[in-house]
């Protein structure tokens, strides 16, 4: 996935996780472990785009070093 990609899925599974959130606090809620599941989806998400942030800093680096 690019990285727009991902962060648009970011955006959406934050806003899921808010409204599951809301239903917990309701006590509608009934599989709580959606919480846990969403919570590390977005994590996993968050440490690909890391990844490709300081790949692209170092690359960038890389090149200016050497130009």
């Amino acid at each position: 996935m690019t990285a727009q990609e991902l962060q648009t899925q970011r955006r959406d599974l934050k806003q899921e996780q808010f409204n599951l959130r809301m239903q917990q606090q309701a006590g509608q809620l009934e599989k709580s472990s959606q919480l846990r599941s969403l919570r590390r989806d977005v994590a996993r998400i968050e440490s690909v785009l890391s990844e490709r942030r300081l790949k692209s800093a170092a690359t960038t680096t890389t090149a200016a070093q050497s130009a």
